[in-house]
């Protein structure tokens, strides 16, 4: 007898509808799965063959051919396991089948039965909705996931019999409801707070300005200065996350498979910082079924990038396009498939080898020549794409010592919030622009208009300082955010005179 599930797949971040068709007829005892399986997929007969044992169901005795449509995009992954088991069972008729066109199914069993969590269940789940489809079965470990996608019922089941017996109708399960206010609620706290950074106020309100406009940012500083704390609680000022931005940004996650057992969403902004060791693929993304990589996992977030000079020149070097372009495309033989990379980069290093070249309390052994080949491993054309350069100096004894915390991330997240809100308003008519960062050129004298004394002083600084074309774009564009903070229409000297002093590597203050 023929049967027929309706199940997904995943592509890049989108998944589109597979249907699959279980045959279960007579001949010699043998399994067959068509439709452009991976190895995963051709396994999972013997996966499915030992689940149905073990929860009690009989399995094929004749000829079971599999078909998983559309055959000509390829299918990976254990997420068939589920409906190809319950498709067997209906087509030996120990199922009613009435339930089956009505909902969409995903899920690894285990050989004893069990339903194991699996990657991509929220994309799925929005498709299975456009598709028009009012149901979704899923492990009970990806309930949450699929439940934040509105107007779909979620049937989370922990094993094969459970699921098998809900669709014959012999047990009730109750739809999982989720509430997404709690979820946001509950990932609006940080336990890393600026208030519990001793000085370094000048780094503090570069990070403010950085954060406000959507703009990388180079920290520079000896050893022990805080550049790495300092980073680690730049989304605890960040803006809150829009849904919209947080059902990407899990999708992302959910298809890498670093959404933990039972989380919903990612409703905080990412913050990613891999190792210095990391490759190319490692940081864009890639492998022979292309995963997500570094900077995806930022999407929406921070990307921070400690000791930014022992990073392979060349993984450095790739990441100049995804930091103009906001996504990244990796190309194989089978297909092409683009990520979403939409994040701010943070970066940190030391100003020699040693790191104490800037440190007045230590001295420096570093040569010249060995000081040029450290800061010639940070090409011209990246420095340039990092709108903001500062410098952490080291911190004294008695600022370490007092006992007055700073300014807390409960201060200074409203005046971020608000320098975007002004954003926001600016660019609602522009796609693909949220914030000052991602202005474009031709919008520049528009959106970025100089008091005329300011206007003097950006001349002037041009001139004496020689900066390139793309610093002077950088230059207007922090300037802008520098204005928006201080709720300014025009630019302002005091707000050009910051901006110029946060382009510290092209005044070569540290030379």
């Amino acid at each position: 007898m023929l049967s027929q599930i309706n199940s997904g797949a995943v592509v890049g971040i989108e998944a589109f509808p597979i249907e699959i068709e279980v045959n279960a007829g007579h001949g010699d005892p043998k399994v067959v799965i068509v439709g452009l399986p991976d190895a995963a997929v051709k396994e999972s007969s013997d996966r499915v063959w030992t689940a149905l044992i073990n929860s009690g169901f009989r399995p094929p005795m004749g000829r079971t051919t599999i078909n998983l449509a559309p055959a000509d995009m390829r299918k990976e992954g254990p997420s068939f396991d589920l409906p190809i088991a319950l498709g067997i069972i209906s087509a030996l008729d120990d199922m009613n089948p009435d339930l089956l066109p009505r909902i969409c199914i995903v899920g690894e069993l285990a050989l004893s039965g069990a339903v194991r969590k699996v990657r991509g269940v929220l994309p799925i789940t929005l498709m299975a909705r456009n598709a028009g489809y009012k149901a979704i079965m899923v492990p009970i470990e990806n309930a949450e996931e699929a439940a934040v996608v509105d107007g779909m019922k979620v049937f989370p089941v922990r094993n094969l019999r459970e699921a098998a017996d809900f669709l014959d109708q012999q047990i009730k399960i109750d739809p999982y409801h989720l509430d997404i206010r709690s979820v946001f609620e509950a990932n609006s706290v940080y336990e890393d707070d600026f208030s519990d950074v001793k000085g370094q106020e000048s780094a503090k309100r570069a990070l403010e300005v950085a954060v406000a406009g959507g703009h990388n940012l180079l920290m520079i500083g000896p050893p022990g200065t805080g550049k790495s704390m300092l980073a680690k609680r730049i989304p605890s000022i960040l803006p809150p996350m829009s849904l919209d931005e947080a059902l990407e940004t899990t999708k992302i996650h959910s298809i890498s498979g670093s959404l933990n057992s039972h989380q919903a969403l990612v409703a905080r902004r990412p913050f990613h910082s891999p190792h210095h060791t990391i490759s190319d693929a490692g940081l864009l993304g890639g492998g022979t079924n292309p995963m997500p990589g570094s900077v995806s996992l930022a999407h929406n977030g921070v990307l921070f990038l400690d000791e930014l000079p022992e990073f392979q020149r060349s993984v450095l070097e790739v990441m100049r396009q995804p930091l103009e372009d906001g996504e990244v495309t990796i190309a194989r033989a089978a297909a092409s498939v683009t990520f979403p990379c939409r994040f701010m980069l943070v970066a940190a290093m030391n100003p020699c080898p040693c790191g104490y070249q800037t440190d007045p309390r230590r001295e420096c052994r570093c040569s010249p020549l060995q000081i040029a080949r450290y800061r010639s491993r940070i090409s011209g054309p990246l420095l340039d794409r990092i709108d903001i350069h500062v410098e952490v100096p080291a911190i004294s004894y008695e600022q370490l010592a007092q006992l007055e915390k700073g300014e807390s991330s409960s201060v200074m997240r409203p005046r971020v919030v608000r320098a975007r809100e002004i954003q926001q308003q600016r660019y609602r008519d522009v796609a693909g622009v949220h914030c000052n960062a991602g202005m474009r050129s031709k919008m520049l004298h528009r959106i970025c208009r100089l008091d005329p004394d300011a206007e003097a002083i950006l001349r002037a600084s041009m001139a004496d300082l020689n900066f390139s074309a793309r610093a002077y774009d950088r230059v207007l564009k922090v300037a802008r955010t520098i204005a928006d903070l201080a709720g300014a229409e025009t630019i302002l000297p005091p707000h050009v005179s910051e901006a110029v002093q946060y382009r510290s590597l092209d005044r070569q203050l540290w030379t």
